[in-house]
């Protein structure tokens, strides 16, 4: 079975709710979406630029089924994001410092243009340019699945329009899809998995629905997260041979368990 590689980022997140819940927490696309996979029985590597804040990563304890050999370094800070959500767990603000991962476009067309044939997993997300990473991917015969977050969903949608029937699998949630229908003909499109939620997830193949899942119903703690722990374990159950209407009832089930766990700790360095 072949090692999924994500590209995006690494990030130090602060979540906030008008409850009051949220607070510090380790997140970011690439990360929650890879141990997703490597939960589900399946290899995956994050395509990465972690700042000397996050370098002791890769060694602390709870990471080490994942593949660091994508991972750069550079001096700096990591990605922070300060996320503000309302009771319904929809987004209503993000403030982001990209930080190191300024340089993951450099970074990631260097590890494609190394490793050309994938498969991989594009998170589109700022401050990657995600035409040059698909262009590359694109030439090079590669694999990929595309996954995106809303407040830049309309530009990321934008800039890889031309490449998004040539994608195994799309990952948006419903208001994400909405945009996706108003640019891209869904007829086009191989596999959408659209989440919406409590409601039910859908995966629609050329546009027709192929399957749908009820999430199991279970209080949220933190939903930043969710979408990437879906992703991955779909790919992961997918890539194993399993069903469209298995890996989405495992997937929205995986996605469930994260977001009434606790949030994962931002782990300290260990003292030499």
């Amino acid at each position: 079975m072949k090692r999924l590689d994500v590209i995006g980022n690494i990030s130090r997140d602060v979540t906030h709710y008008p409850d009051h819940r949220g607070g510090a927490r380790l997140g970011g696309a690439a990360l929650l979406l890879s141990m997703a996979v490597t939960r589900a029985g399946s290899r995956a590597a994050p395509v990465c630029v972690l700042g000397g804040d996050l370098a002791h990563l890769p060694q602390a304890p709870g990471f080490d089924t994942i593949d660091w050999s994508a991972l750069a370094q550079a001096d700096g800070a990591s990605t922070t994001f300060d996320l503000r959500y309302d009771l319904q767990g929809d987004l209503v603000a993000v403030h982001p410092d990209y930080g190191v991962a300024e340089g993951l476009t450099a970074h990631a067309l260097r590890h494609t243009d190394r490793h050309p044939r994938g498969p991989y997993h594009v998170c589109c997300r700022r401050p990657l340019d995600v035409g040059a990473v698909l262009g590359q991917l694109v030439r090079n015969g590669a694999a990929f699945s595309l996954d995106f977050f809303l407040p830049s969903a309309e530009a990321m949608i934008r800039a890889a329009g031309r490449w998004l029937p040539m994608a195994s699998t799309l990952f948006v949630n419903a208001a994400e899809y909405w945009l996706l229908e108003q640019m891209v003909d869904s007829r086009t499109l191989p596999e959408v998995v659209v989440t919406d939620g409590p409601r039910a997830a859908v995966v629609r193949h050329f546009g027709q629905r192929a399957a749908s899942v009820v999430p199991p119903a279970h209080p949220p703690r933190e939903v930043s997260g969710a979408g990437d722990t879906l992703a991955g374990t779909f790919l992961a159950l997918r890539s194993q041979g399993a069903t469209t209407s298995r890996a989405l009832a495992e997937a929205t089930a995986a996605a469930t368990r994260y977001v009434a766990a606790p949030a994962l700790p931002i782990p300290v360095p260990r003292r030499a």
